[in-house]
């Protein structure tokens, strides 16, 4: 069952939500035509998923995908007329959820190396596929709001953790998971087996949707009315089992990820395989692209909040010729370049609440700061809703005009972008302001 934004359902489907989130069954308007995103479990594509998006792209739409900060893939520029033929090809490719009031709440994220990521406490691939179930399964939870986010956590080295999901769910040790709610994975509230995780998120869902007015679409919003400690004692009272905070789960505090191993060569856990990331610049990659990746990989690709993608399985000896690949067909696999350590939204050019052209804004940033040394993150972004990051990034570029941004450093003590550095920069102003920071070399 399809529908697109502002049209009328079918008897047996369901409302669209008023959200200004594209789906794959609600297709957004934007300056450059629809957008349609698709949601990929645990951020993987099979071979012939890729194809058939790159296919659909090519045929109904402008060409052009983005990768999301949340793992997912977006086809832009969605042709008017076209709109049900692209639904139809992607959900005939089995990308759609098991039923149309699914669609939104199947926000779990997962490291893309889980299964393969060497530090991995244990491998949380089955248990995500429980939780996935149950998100599309449940008509109750189909009432979360297209952002409210989970995050699977098996202790991976290649982790995003900057992310605040409304709730996540952290591996303890090889038997037990830790959990917070609208927050990092850092300090735990308690603890459940993994066998009690599924009841866990079912609870607090529902006990959220419970207490939750209409306007409060995420966990924090709620937690600004509703204190976390009643939050906890009523979540307790649905459980059949005993939440654990014992000391030890709440002095744990979950490792540090390996920064920047969302791109080249890292060993998996399995000896003599490897996986090799690469990013299309600025999160933006053309169908003729993904289909070329597509026949590079074995079976799957994986895709990462980092809006890059992983290729897994790849023999120690095949990796250098397959990374010479994907370098030529235009994809950035080295992190000290600056253009892999710049994020931008899409800007005026495609979006009408863009103040400024952040894509070639930062295209003209990578190139003024070239050879002068590895920086931090920057993150261009032509209006405050930071579309194109869900975390707060070490330097933030946000656009007060056309060509014009003022620079802000990320600071514990300061709330938003942080810190406010200069305004009214020129991008040459921005690189000669950024050359001169102390560089930190923060996880991105």
């Amino acid at each position: 069952m399809t529908f697109l934004n502002n049209t009328q359902p079918t008897p047996d489907a369901p409302l669209p939500r008023h959200t200004a989130c594209p789906g794959l069954l609600r297709i957004v308007q934007a300056r450059d035509g629809g957008i349609c995103r698709v949601k990929l479990p645990g951020g993987r594509l099979s071979v012939a998923q890729a194809l058939a998006i790159s296919a659909a792209a090519e045929r109904h739409a402008s060409g052009v995908l983005e990768i999301t900060n949340r793992a997912n893939l977006q086809i832009r520029g969605v042709r008017g007329g076209e709109e049900e033929a692209l639904i139809d090809a992607l959900l005939a490719a089995e990308l759609g959820p098991n039923n149309a009031g699914a669609d939104d709440v199947r926000n779990l994220m997962l490291s893309p190396a889980a299964g393969v990521d060497a530090q991995q406490r244990l491998d949380v691939r089955p248990l995500a596929e429980q939780l996935l179930m149950l998100l599309e399964s449940n008509d109750t939870l189909h009432r979360l709001s297209a952002k409210f986010a989970l995050q699977l956590d098996g202790g991976e080295s290649l982790a995003m953790l900057e992310h605040h999901h409304d709730l996540w769910i952290s591996a303890l040790d090889k038997q037990r998971f830790a959990f917070g709610l609208a927050s990092v994975p850092t300090e735990a509230l308690a603890a459940v087996t993994a066998e009690q995780v599924p009841a866990l998120v079912k609870a607090c869902l529902e006990l959220f949707l419970q207490h939750a007015s209409p306007k409060h679409t995420r966990m924090r919003h709620l937690l600004e009315q509703m204190p976390i400690d009643d939050f906890l004692a009523t979540l307790q009272a649905r459980l059949p089992f005993a939440l654990e905070q014992t000391a030890e789960v709440l002095a744990w505090r979950r490792p540090a990820a390996e920064p920047w191993a969302h791109l080249g060569i890292r060993a998996q856990r399995q000896a003599g395989w490897v996986h090799i990331g690469a990013a299309p610049v600025l999160g933006r990659i053309s169908a003729a692209q993904l289909a070329a990746v597509a026949h590079l990989a074995h079976s799957a690709l994986y895709f990462t909040p980092w809006q890059s993608l992983l290729l897994r399985d790849v023999s120690s000896a095949e990796s250098p010729a397959l990374l010479a690949k994907l370098n030529a067909l235009g994809l950035l696999t080295d992190s000290a370049l600056p253009l892999a350590r710049i994020v931008a939204c899409s800007g005026s050019t495609d979006c009408g609440k863009g103040l400024a052209a952040s894509k070639s804004d930062a295209l003209l940033l990578a190139d003024l700061l070239a050879g002068k040394g590895t920086i931090d993150q920057v993150h261009l972004s032509a209006c405050t809703r930071s579309c194109a990051a869900a975390h707060v990034a070490p330097h933030t570029l946000l656009a007060v005009a056309e060509g014009r941004y003022d620079l802000y450093k990320r600071d514990s003590s300061s709330a938003g972008f942080g810190r406010l550095l200069a305004r009214n920069l020129t991008i040459t102003d921005a690189a000669d302001t950024l050359t001169a920071q102390p560089r930190t070399m923060e996880a991105p």
